[in-house]
Parts: C-alpha cells; structure tokens; sequence
C-alpha cells in the first residue's frame, strides 16, 4: 500500500512534467550535468561503498565501478540529450479527411516509466536524462549492488529538481527488495511502460511477471563471421575492439565464426586477444590452427555450453563454419538478436547476410561495440530492445514516446 501512494505521486509529478516547456526542461539538464561533475566525490565515495562488497574478479564490477573520467562522459552525454531536438508535439502523419475532419497523430510522453536494472548506476542518469527530456517520471528499481551509489546520484538529481522548483516525484528510486520488484511489475494504472536491463534472468522474470506493458532489453549473445573474403587486418581489429573494449556490455564479442578455408589465418586473427588475456574456447578445427599460436592456458576445447553464452567476461568462443549461409544458420540458433557482424570484402557475400541476418543491429566491417545510443547519435540511450514490437535497437528519445490523435472538426456528425 506504502508503494502505490509513492507511485500515485509519481503519476500526479507526470502529469505536472508533460506541461513543461522544453527550454526548462534543458535547463534543468544542464544543471544536472553540472552537479554531477560538482558531486563527483560525493558519488564515488558512494560508489565506492557498493565496489567494497563485490569482488572485483566479477564480471559486473565493471560495470557497477564508476570513476571521475567516467562521470564527465555521463555530464557529456546529458549535455547531449539536452541539445537534441525534443521529441514531443511532432506531427507524425496528418490527413483532412473528406468530411472535413483534420486529423493529427502526435508524439506524446509515456507518463511513467519503471527500470529495472542491475550493477549498473550509470543508467540512473542515462534514465532520467531521457524520461525527463521525453516528458515522462521515471521510476528507478536499481539492484542492491548499486544501492549507495543511486542513492547518491539520485539525491543530486533531485537537488536540482528542488532549484527549479519542479515536483522532485518527477524521479522514484525504489528499495532494492524483489517484493518491491514484484509490485512495481503489477502497477497497473500507475506505471505505463517497463524496461529491464540486466541479465537474461532479470528480462525473463520481468517478461512473465509484469502485467504492465514491457519493452525487453535482451542479452547481447553477439557473434562476428569472419568470411572467406574477409580483411584480415580488419577482421584482427574488429574482433579485438568487440571483445575487449568493455566485456561487460551487452554489445561485446561471444562467438567468433570463422571459414574453414581461413582458418590458417586464425592465430593471426587472435592475436590481439592473447595480450588481453582472452580465454578461448575453441572448437576442434580451430583449436588445431590455434594450438602452438595461442597461448595454451588460454586455450580450451569448446563444449555445448560455449555457444550461446553472454560471457561478460574476457572469455570467447570460437566455431569453424563452411559458408556464409551456415555462418547464419549457427547465428539463427544461438543469437539473442542484439547485435552481428559480418568481416569481408564480397559486397554480395555483406549484403545477403544483412538480409538474412535477423538482429536489431547488423554490422559490415564494423565491431558490435557500436551498437550503443550515443555512438547513434541519440544522445543516450534508455535500452538497446531486442524485440520487434514499438522499439528495436538502441532506445532514445523517439523511442520511449508514445503518440495520440489529435482530431479537429466543425460540427461534423457521422451517419
């Protein structure tokens, strides 16, 4: 009951922030982008407090780590959203219809969006940002890795929300308890759209749980072909920089497929791996071009388990195909439709796997770690959707509005 009155004021703060003019609501950006550099050692020494409980071999202290150069690129990217064009009031399509009736669909805001993520405190600001510049509240339900680290980043925000004198409910961090998880998915008439981030646990609990619409942000199980045409200096790059940029995003290498007819290019391939320590898991052709190349503790036979895996971790897997068509038929079976890519220079060869290819995001000679909304050009990003209904891809600000026809007439009645 305590839940629904704090989410009743969430939905009232909405309704406030949809009448709020653009130039204010880029003000109110600006100040946050502001305040978070000023705060900077407020929130690292609460970020630190979650970092102290985890282990730092885990895959998610990655992410949960925050750090001063970290903090001025999510300034950066606030600072972004507030100079892209606002998504609200756009005419998406208009009609006059013989009667005389104009009509006029409109994008709207959502009202009142819920995230549910994990170790990740970054998405607090990424969030907010993008809610409030779309004119929806935000409701946050972070994991309890990051539970110091929002509480900071969230009292700064609603800081600034106080300056403007602004309803501070236009952003809710929840506790981190699963009952709170389980009430929130049944917010019915309070939350009008949810989006998980996290592992595929998270998402498919949230997608069987939630009878309030859900938009999923799927695990990135993302593979790159390294084809019969392929560059190999290009395939070398790409496939390090997938792998190795961050292993902890959704976008980062977990299975390489290579052509048989080039395996004997493969140690060269991998070769960047090794001096990031990479673990390769290989299957037999390619455990045989690799052995004697590839350092030996970082070499091991491939099992079942190796494909389909989202790793998150500097683990890989490696699997020898015969052709481009079997290269997609191995994507077909394990990829979660995040993002793939394509290494050659048979233009036939890239465009028959970008038609074939059924993924949010597909590559030619350019590594999944691309596949992010600033990288786009959308300022931030609130997800990157991997189902095909509303949204697909990395989500900005278009994509989290919603749209109503607006319809004028003089008296008209229908017969």
């Amino acid at each position: 009951m305590k839940l629904n009155e704090t989410l009743k004021a969430v939905k009232l703060a909405s309704r406030k922030l949809a009448l709020l003019d653009s130039k204010k609501i880029n003000e109110v950006l600006i100040s946050v982008a502001d305040a978070a550099i000023d705060k900077t050692d407020v929130i690292l020494k609460a970020n630190q407090l979650d970092l102290q409980l985890m282990d730092s071999s885990n895959p998610k202290y990655d992410r949960l780590k925050l750090t001063a150069e970290r903090i001025m690129d999510i300034a950066s990217d606030i600072r972004n959203v507030a100079s892209l064009p606002s998504p609200l009031g756009n005419i998406i399509y208009e009609d006059v219809r013989p009667n005389g009736l104009k009509l006029k669909k409109v994008s709207v805001p959502f009202g009142v969006i819920g995230v549910i993520y994990e170790a990740r405190p970054n998405v607090s600001f990424d969030v907010f940002s993008l809610c409030l510049k779309s004119g929806s509240a935000c409701v946050l339900k972070g994991g309890s890795d990051a539970y110091h680290s929002n509480m900071a980043i969230v009292d700064v925000i609603k800081g600034v929300l106080s300056k403007f004198d602004l309803d501070t409910n236009i952003v809710c961090l929840l506790p981190t308890d699963r009952e709170t998880t389980s009430e929130l998915l049944h917010a019915n008439g309070y939350v009008d759209l949810i989006i998980p981030r996290g592992s595929s646990n998270l998402i498919n609990f949230v997608r069987s749980e939630s009878t309030v619409p859900v938009i999923e942000t799927g695990a990135g199980i993302c593979h790159t072909y390294f084809d019969l045409a392929g560059d190999l200096d290009k395939g070398a790059r790409i496939i390090n920089n997938a792998k190795t940029r961050r292993v902890s995003v959704c976008n980062a290498l977990d299975c390489l497929l290579v052509n048989a007819d080039r395996l004997s290019d493969l140690p060269q391939l991998c070769s960047p791996l090794s001096s990031n320590n990479v673990l390769i898991y290989a299957d037999k052709p390619s455990y045989q071009a690799l052995s004697g190349f590839y350092p030996a503790d970082l070499l091991l036979h491939a099992t079942p388990e190796s494909y389909g895996t989202e790793f998150l971790d500097y683990k890989m897997a490696i699997k020898t195909v015969n052709s481009v068509d079997e290269a997609i038929g191995h994507i077909f079976k394990y990829s979660s439709k995040h993002s793939e890519c394509i290494v050659t220079e048979d233009k036939k060869a890239a465009q028959y796997f970008q038609r074939a290819v059924d993924a949010a995001c597909v590559y030619v000679n350019a590594p999944t770690s691309f596949t992010d909304g600033a990288q786009f050009g959308l300022g931030a990003e609130i997800g990157i959707s991997t189902q095909k209904l509303h949204a697909r891809g990395p989500m900005g600000l278009k994509e989290i509005t919603t749209y109503k026809w607006i319809i004028e007439g003089n008296g008209q009645i229908r017969k």
